[in-house]
């Protein structure tokens, strides 16, 4: 079984030995509630690297809300057993004081890329994300970090803050994975009911739509209105947003003409579900 580690002592004793040897260590940060997309990030991992972790700790500084906090599931026992076919060597899972001791009192903030998209919607969210993920490459001592694109601006994020602060680890970007019927994978997913399950691939479908009638020249406000009505009409209750994002650096584009990605937010079911793809 693979070895479950709380502190952050014996994590980094557990590292040195590896980094003595000349090993390269990987590391997969999550929240747990893991499912077929985080597990492609585990097989990336243990595909380019000699050693690798996979983090379990449920961010509270990253939700804006107390009941997302507290509906977000936990469920520790089930990701060990799906990790166990792995070549996992150390699942951390730190103590919230292991993270933020008590008298923390410091935030690492990323600016420009936290702006709008859910930088707009999630105040603090990013500011949440960065700092937890900056201690977890330290208490790790990663050589290496992988992120699904899914959450495609935390990527870009996470990927600019470890190059701004000289963190020696690559971030390494890997592909969305999704259900048969195009749902992205997501641990909120468990959380929608059957008929909003049922629904809920409407948004990738409105948004592969979306992208060809771009490639094809058809006018941005034109192409997402069509796209939001197709949404909301599949029962989604709202759109928070559906915007067209040059691939670096998520400047606004009016037109694909470099490489670019189409983001989304929306709700349905009292739940929010997010989603990128690739334009052009």
């Amino acid at each position: 079984m693979t070895e479950i580690l709380r502190d952050k002592a014996a994590l980094r004793a557990q590292v040195s030995g590896w980094k003595r040897a000349g090993e390269v260590v990987g590391v997969v940060p999550t929240m747990g509630a893991l499912h077929d997309g985080h597990l492609s990030l585990v097989e990336a991992a243990c595909a380019g690297c000699d050693r690798v972790i996979v983090t379990i700790f449920v961010n509270p500084k990253q939700f804006n809300s107390a009941s997302d906090l507290e509906n977000y599931p936990r469920t520790e026992e089930q990701d060990a057993a799906k990790l166990a076919p792995y070549a996992v060597d150390v699942v951390y899972a730190p103590t919230p004081d292991q993270i933020y001791p008590e008298g923390f009192a410091t935030t690492v903030s990323v600016t420009r890329l936290t702006e709008g998209l859910c930088g707009a919607h999630r105040p603090g969210h990013f500011d949440g994300v960065t700092t937890v993920v900056s201690k977890l490459f330290l208490q790790t001592g990663a050589d290496r970090a992988y992120f699904g694109e899914k959450d495609y601006q935390q990527l870009q994020v996470v990927t600019r803050m470890a190059a701004d602060l000289d963190i020696p680890v690559e971030v390494i970007g890997c592909p969305t994975v999704r259900e048969a019927d195009g749902l992205a994978l997501s641990s909120r997913n468990v959380l929608l009911p059957p008929e909003a399950r049922a629904a809920a691939p409407a948004l990738s479908r409105a948004m592969r739509e979306m992208a060809e009638g771009l490639v094809e020249g058809g006018a941005l406000d034109s192409l997402r209105a069509g796209a939001e009505a197709e949404i909301l009409a599949a029962g989604f209750e709202r759109v928070e947003y559906l915007e067209l994002r040059a691939a670096r650096g998520l400047a606004p584009l009016e037109t694909p003409d470099r490489p670019a990605r189409l983001l989304a937010a929306a709700w349905i079911g009292g739940v929010r579900l997010i989603d990128n793809i690739p334009v052009g």
